[in-house]
């Protein structure tokens, strides 16, 4: 195998900028194949076909080899395990989640600080003492099998909680009787995208997809069918609610309204759009109705008093709307708002015989309360500008929780009197962290096109803008998803020694509505990757940074983003971060459901125009051979089973070739991980190899960990 090759310094006091050059890496052999398609009269090469094979030894021994590159370079550089440890500090803070009543108990999630995943608690009334419920911890010696999810039944009495292995989207359902904890029956296996929805204690409905042949974690999975299943009885006796093989839906979901009455039904084939059926299950002669039946828009089922229907919808309303309806007469034609659309993008919840109704002002959370008819209450008076969520509980509660956060304000829990409209903090972290030692502000930009992009940037106070500070841009801009302020532990490290943290609301994303997440899917991805780029260059223009000290980062979708920004503008950042990122645009729908992506992105196989579209962007065909890319580092894992790691390696394979100039150009592939971390341990050695990697291609010693270098 081929070695990589470090020069380093003789003495630990020479700075970063002289070691970061001096090194020269040979990269492991990536054999190319043959196979070419010919789409619309165009071949198109794919050398690395055979690394979409997870299962194969000539896999196994690709990843090992760049496994063994990557770690021999970052175990190199001189902070990387100051940083670790820094971040182990900072996250040694007990971190519990809002209550939620269940039965005769309240229920909370807390970890300790360094728990590899937070614990169920439960406790008599809210002054109880806690005990534990389900600990994760000991689900597998290696902590990487974690819960994935948890549901009631409505009196109290048993739970269906599921559990993911090594961070896979694939999941295990087991049943417990809550008042001893005994497991009620064996293990439902193989279940993916899905909750358990309790009808009484007798059983539930549930979603999954066939087992499909080949690989689990790569093959596709086109038709979700939603099941009912009896407590006790075998797997194979569940009965088949929806979906079938002639009309298949990618996406199936099943829910009850809080009185159980009805079921409701929403069916898709993309991320975006979806059909709605509901049943009176206290009909015994009650067929399932159809609502909406059609993908042109989202709907959801959100209360019900009786007969009458309170769905959250953005039919005919870009920024959502709450209608009301008679379920006799269920269709649009007869929906009537009683919250209308404003400019505003409006996200509902329910609880306590209040609607909550979330508004997104220019990316900061504004929320109101309705009564169940829609009229005005309160406008709630929140902590401060950033972001709030919860608001939800059952019909009969008096209070709710809420958790309330920013860039430098630590997710803080505050109960909500409905009748008063008074929030009282519930619970308050203590971490190392001062948050008047910072700034946030809100800036706006012009995109390429004269679009005004929304950017929120936070960094130290006293900061000089001289254009060398380190900073890390970091973006989404797809499927509808709206990044909102929030606190993040881990930027702990980056900010205190003197990084800035900065994030564009681009299009693709939810911030402004569907016209604003339209506005970067298709034929008009373009725009987010102009919104990014402007973005950098905003950062430049003003003196926070340079391009020498300017850092891209993004995952999944966000991934994507990078590898576009890195072969379009591979000139404007001087280190490149494309986490678990969508890298083959040609061929992604071929992967487990990643054909429901088409919404956004569209296909290869559409049209001329889309396949000509997507070939210039998608960032494995548009790396040029010959071309100065900046230091790159790719994270990926062996079980993503969302954006499978083929794209990850195909792309660095691709880039490695391609590059000439001295930066380093690496692939860092986890085990026993999914398109996220599947614990805390490994999730903080990501961050760490990222920060050290950064600093270290940017020629900078952090400022904190220069000590007894």
């Amino acid at each position: 195998m081929k070695k990589l090759l470090l020069v380093l310094c003789m003495a630990v006091a020479v700075s970063c900028s002289q070691n970061k050059s001096a090194q020269s890496i040979t990269y492991p052999v990536s054999q190319k194949g043959n196979v070419v398609d010919t789409l619309f009269g165009t071949p198109v090469a794919d050398p690395y076909r055979w690394m979409e094979n997870d299962t194969s030894q000539q896999t196994a021994d690709w990843v090992a080899a760049q496994n063994e590159i990557t770690f021999g370079y970052l175990k190199q550089i001189p902070f990387r395990e100051k940083i670790r440890a820094r971040l182990e500090k900072v996250f040694n803070y007990e971190r519990p989640s809002a209550p939620f009543k269940e039965g005769d108990f309240y229920y909370f999630y807390k970890n300790d600080g360094l728990q590899n995943h937070s614990v169920l608690y439960r406790k008599k009334g809210e002054t109880g003492t806690p005990e534990i419920f389900l600990d994760p911890n000991t689900f597998s010696k290696d902590g990487t099998t974690r819960l994935a999810g948890v549901a009631f039944s409505k009196d109290g009495s048993q739970a269906g909680f599921q559990i993911s292995r090594g961070g896979a989207d694939w999941t295990d359902a087991i049943i417990i009787r809550t008042a001893d904890k005994k497991l009620l029956e064996d293990t439902l296996r193989n279940i993916k995208f899905s909750g358990i929805a309790w009808k009484g204690n007798e059983g539930f409905y549930f979603s999954t997809y066939d087992k499909p042949k080949g690989s689990q974690l790569s093959a596709q999975t086109q038709n979700h069918k939603l099941y009912y299943h009896r407590v006790g009885t075998p797997r194979g006796q569940d009965q088949l609610i929806f979906g079938d093989d002639k009309n298949p839906r990618r996406y199936v979901g099943g829910y009850l309204t809080e009185d159980e009455r009805f079921l409701v039904i929403s069916a898709a084939n993309s991320t975006t759009g979806n059909e709605l059926y509901i049943q009176d299950l206290k009909n015994p002669a009650g067929k399932r109705i159809t609502v909406v039946n059609n993908f042109n828009n989202n709907h959801n089922v959100i209360a019900n008093e009786g007969n009458r229907l309170i769905i959250e919808t953005n039919l005919k309303a870009p920024n959502t709307r709450i209608v009301e309806v008679d379920f006799k007469n269920p269709t649009p034609e007869n929906w009537k708002d009683i919250i209308p659309e404003t400019e505003n993008v409006l996200n509902a919840s329910t609880g306590g015989g209040k609607i909550f109704a979330s508004y997104l002002v220019d990316v900061k959370t504004q929320v109101k309360q309705f009564n169940m008819t829609g009229k005005l209450e309160r406008i709630i008076e929140l902590p401060g500008i950033g972001t709030a969520s919860g608001f939800g509980g059952k019909q009969d509660e008096k209070e709710t929780y809420y958790s309330f956060t920013s860039f430098t304000y630590p997710s803080t829990i505050f109960k909500y009197n409905l009748a008063s409209g008074k929030s009282s903090l519930y619970e308050k972290p203590k971490i190392d962290f001062n948050p008047d030692d910072y700034d946030t502000k809100q800036v706006f930009y012009n995109s390429k096109d004269g679009t005004r992009i929304p950017m929120f940037i936070t960094y130290k106070k006293g900061i000089e803008l001289n254009g060398k500070n380190p900073t890390l841009l970091y973006a989404y801009g797809g499927f509808n998803i709206s990044l909102t302020p929030g606190f993040n532990t881990s930027r702990i490290v980056w900010l205190e020694n003197g990084g800035i943290y900065a994030q564009p609301n681009l299009r693709g994303g939810g911030e402004y509505g569907e016209k604003w997440h339209l506005a970067g899917t298709k034929l008009n991805k373009q725009n987010v990757f102009d919104d990014f780029i402007a973005a950098g260059e905003y950062l430049i223009k003003e003196k926070y940074t340079s391009s020498e000290y300017l850092a891209v980062q993004g995952g999944s979708n966000g991934g994507l983003l990078i590898g576009a920004t890195l072969t379009q503008r591979p000139d404007l950042m001087k280190v490149a971060l494309p986490a678990v990122g969508v890298m083959d645009m040609l061929r992604y729908h071929k992967f487990t459901a990643g054909a429901g992506w088409a919404y956004d992105y569209g296909t290869a196989d559409d049209s001329k125009e889309m396949f000509d579209y997507l070939k210039k962007y998608s960032p494995v065909h548009a790396l040029k051979p010959g071309t100065a890319y900046p230091a790159t580092l790719i994270t990926t894992a062996d079980h993503d089973d969302r954006v499978v790691p083929a794209h990850s390696f195909k792309f660095a394979a691709t880039l490695q070739e391609d590059n000439i100039s001295p930066n380093p150009m690496l692939i860092r592939i986890d085990t026993k991980s999914g398109h996220g971390s599947s614990n805390l341990s490994k999730a903080l050695d990501v961050t760490a190899d990222q920060y050290a990697f950064t600093w270290y291609n940017m020629g900078i010693i952090p400022p904190l960990f220069k000590k007894g270098m």
